[in-house]
């Protein structure tokens, strides 16, 4: 078939940003050259480098949380040469369809919110009980309007093998022996942060078991390393705090080196399902039934409460039982069931222990 160049408008978030990879790759299935091209916020660009089919991303140059008309209406009037035969608009918000409807792009999909019904000439109505998950939401669009929605594969990342390279030798890591990665952080909020000396009990776990353990995450999650940290006693110079020492790209790299990663639910959390590892994910404020890990070596650590998920930023009761009562022997556990080939000979840990 021949060439149709679409734009995408991506979602601000690199969990949401790494969902929307089964929707790249349904749109340039029936394509022999496909030309998709990514309008993304900076910091989900690198994400988007990790995706195979895309021509070109382009990075949205709006300030966070800023309406930036003139801004939005300049980068429009520049992409009217590209010759975009559709846009998907992936964020719900009025703002984001705004560069496709300046840009003239003949057809503008995306799901109906904030009235924008002007500038979506293809707007769809989202039934949240036919498609429960964000993942399947995103890959209805590729489908024409009226269409069957298509069943989307699992989202996957391509690691940079040289940048990875690089990473390990300036960070001088060693990785000859098993490594769990841990994600201690998650920027929506507290709720869905995993406490730190119960990270830390599950390190040393690890450590025990002869693993080396990293800590990884973005220069916001340095709270939480550096907690992790201060509950582990000297065992704690065993591990490598890379929080912050990355960006999202080369975070992305190195979790493709991991034998297991532990992660709250959290972008990097979608980032190890997608580059192919085992991933433990701990779920307390908010739902697996949304937006679970989408990989065949993921397990949803999670424990049944009344009032979970909540989907707050803290915990509106003040209790946090939905994360504290998920302990690490648990998680251990998880983790045994997630790495037949590393822990399978261990014994599984008990309350007690």
């Amino acid at each position: 078939m021949a060439r149709a160049r679409i734009l995408v408008v991506a979602p601000s978030w690199v969990g949401d940003s790494i969902l929307s990879e089964p929707l790249i790759a349904l749109l340039r299935q029936p394509y022999e050259d496909a030309q998709v091209d990514v309008l993304a916020p900076p910091w989900c660009a690198p994400v988007y480098a990790r995706m195979r089919g895309i021509r070109r991303i382009i990075e949205a140059p709006f300030s966070h949380g800023r309406f930036d008309l003139a801004a939005r209406r300049a980068l429009g009037t520049r992409l009217r040469s590209e010759g975009y035969a559709r846009a998907i608009v992936l964020p719900n918000t009025w703002k984001s369809a705004l560069v496709p409807w300046f840009a003239k792009i003949p057809l503008r999909t995306g799901y109906v919110g904030e009235g924008r019904w002007a500038l979506l000439n293809d707007p769809r109505k989202l039934q949240k009980r036919v498609l429960p998950r964000l993942v399947n939401r995103y890959a209805a669009l590729a489908a024409g309007p009226g269409k069957l929605t298509p069943a989307p594969p699992d989202p996957v990342l391509i690691p940079h093998v040289a940048n990875r390279s690089a990473a390990v030798r300036a960070l001088s890591l060693k990785t000859h022996r098993p490594v769990a990665v841990l994600c201690p952080g998650a920027e929506f909020g507290a709720a869905k942060r995993w406490p730190p000396n119960q990270f830390a009990e599950l390190a040393t776990l690890f450590l025990r078991d002869g693993f080396r353990v990293w800590l990884v995450g973005s220069p916001n999650d340095r709270l939480a390393s550096t907690a992790v940290l201060q509950s582990m006693d000297e065992s704690s110079r065993q591990v490598h705090d890379l929080c912050g020492r990355t960006d999202v790209g080369t975070a992305i790299d190195l979790l493709s080196l991991a034998s297991l990663v532990v992660s709250n639910d959290s972008g990097l959390m979608h980032a190890a399902a997608a580059v192919g590892v085992p991933v433990v994910a701990l779920f307390g404020s908010s739902s697996p039934q949304y937006t679970p890990p989408l990989s065949p070596l993921a397990r949803i650590a999670k424990i049944d409460i009344e009032c979970s998920p909540c989907f707050k930023r803290e915990c509106p009761l003040g209790h946090f039982k939905c994360m504290r009562d998920l302990k690490p022997w648990m998680v251990y556990n998880f983790a045994r069931a997630a790495m037949p080939f590393h822990l399978s000979s261990r014994p599984a840990v008990k309350p007690d222990q």
